[in-house]
């Protein structure tokens, strides 16, 4: 049974899922990155082998998310993709007619436009990170309410309450001042869902035409209070997808199964690399006045890839039994 990998490395997150040669998700994993992408990887693949048949092959490995250059190096990528492409094409898989794709993570969003299965345009939150599913996560802290039951107190409120929402310091002083007024908590959070809905319309979405069919993913998605404000905002039918907090890794692992469709071979290391010892080292090259900051990647205590020399002399240095990668 052939099977496609597709891993999906955040700031925030960390999602490997596996997929059958109908793309089907047979297997989903969803970690806590804790700002160790490698380890949490090795990880990752020692946990989804355990929900996997027995007779399976590994055809094919895709990787997108932040981190998806040097996890394709740890993994054995075949393809590498940024989120957009991702999630736009797990989006497409879904519904294939889809028009706008709304996606919330840990700490970015982005909003997708397509026409006809291609993208048309599309943008990514930059300096602020309000609304993003750490802004949530704090604000649901502070309340002491879980992230669980936070979108169950939106949908519980009875009242209009606004809350600023285009900036995290602001959005947060405003709760607390709509809280010494003595507003319920239940309008209080339905009134932030609503700013971080304005806020993500306004600022990325920039009065662009939206369309339907809608969808939403990401981690946020799981919020109801959000779900509803955008229906409201929009008057479209917000779709949510049964893997929502995946869809970056299905993307990649469809990716992946289209690249290696005429291949032979994949580059896929093996479950095995769970066990193998990974590490970076990095250090500032002075040999001319560019002093690039060149990153090592060493597998077993073997350089296997070097980025950021502008020259590419380090590139040579690699052991002629790896293959090097240039970044």
């Amino acid at each position: 049974m052939k099977i496609y990998l597709g891993i999906d490395v955040g700031s925030v997150s960390t999602n490997i899922i596996a997929i059958n040669e109908q793309c089907e998700v047979i297997a989903s994993l969803y970690l806590r990155t804790h700002g160790r992408p490698i380890q949490t990887v090795q990880n990752g693949m020692k946990l989804i082998v355990k929900e996997l048949p027995t007779n399976i092959v590994v055809a094919g490995v895709g990787t997108t998310g932040s981190a998806r250059n040097l996890i394709s190096i740890i993994a054995g990528g075949d393809v590498v993709k940024n989120e957009i492409t991702a999630h736009a094409v797990a989006a497409q898989h879904l519904i294939a007619d889809v028009r706008t794709v709304i996606e919330i993570g840990g700490q970015d969003s982005k909003f997708i436009l397509l026409e006809n299965g291609i993208i048309t345009d599309f943008a990514m939150n930059t300096v602020c990170a309000a609304g993003t599913g750490s802004f949530l996560d704090q604000q649901a802290s502070r309340l002491g309410i879980p992230i669980e039951e936070f979108g169950t107190y939106a949908l519980n409120s009875k009242a209009d309450v606004r809350i600023a929402g285009r900036c995290g310091v602001f959005a947060e002083s405003d709760m607390i001042h709509k809280q010494q007024i003595g507003c319920n908590i239940e309008d209080i959070i339905y009134g932030l869902c609503k700013a971080l809905v304005r806020n993500f319309l306004n600022n990325l979405a920039k009065g662009k035409k939206i369309m339907g069919p809608v969808v939403f993913q990401g981690g946020v998605a799981a919020n109801a209070g959000l779900k509803k404000a955008f229906e409201e905002e929009l008057g479209l039918e917000i779709n949510i997808p049964e893997y929502y907090n995946v869809m970056g890794a299905i993307g990649s692992a469809i990716l992946a199964k289209e690249e290696v469709a005429n291949s032979k071979k994949t580059n896929f290391r093996g479950f095995e690399l769970a066990e193998k010892k990974f590490a970076t080292q990095g250090f500032e090259c002075k040999d001319c006045p560019n002093c690039c900051e060149v990153i090592e990647t060493l597998m077993n205590d073997s350089i296997i890839a070097c980025w950021g020399d502008k020259c590419g002399k380090y590139q040579t240095r690699v052991k002629p039994s790896t293959q090097a990668v240039k970044l």
